[in-house]
């Protein structure tokens, strides 16, 4: 091999490892900032057999449970109480509720696992209605049979 295929096999080397060492830190960095998508009973049976944290960032959806709203006369805090299907889940938010949240309403809070299943949220979003939810989902929580727009002669 000559010196200048050398020079050029160690330059391409050089700039293959830099490329994959730059690859592997923009992975790592994205990693640390996902939010991972959970209802009330995949936090309390896992996952796909993995379990949250506590302290794990997350995202959690659900219907706010009738009769569970406690709000501070004091401050602007509001906690509830979030289903699916199964258990239970409490999340407790400190600020000014969307216009839309209700009991009975799904709802998607962002905030951080803390001991006992309970979510400290720092993002409230309420649903505007239940074409959000899958239809599986509809049915089993409020007996609402989704029906195609084609199907039903629209």
């Amino acid at each position: 091999m000559t010196p200048r295929r050398k020079q050029r096999l160690t330059m391409v080397l050089i700039i293959g490892a830099l490329l994959a060492s730059a690859i592997g830190l923009m992975l790592y960095a994205l990693n640390e900032n996902i939010d991972l998508f959970y209802t009330p009973t995949e936090i309390h049976e896992g996952k796909s057999g993995q379990f949250p944290q506590v302290g794990q960032r997350l995202r959690i959806g659900g219907l706010v449970v009738e009769g569970s709203v406690v709000r501070n006369k004091e401050t602007l805090s509001v906690a509830f109480d979030l289903m699916d299907t199964g258990p239970k889940v409490t999340v407790t938010y400190d600020g000014i509720l969307p216009d839309l949240f209700r009991e009975g309403q799904g709802i998607v809070a962002t905030g951080v696992l803390q001991e006992g299943f309970v979510i400290v949220a720092d993002e409230v979003l309420a649903k505007h209605d239940e074409e959000y939810m899958p239809p599986e989902l509809a049915e089993q929580l409020k007996g609402i049979k989704h029906v195609k727009p084609s199907e039903a002669g629209y």
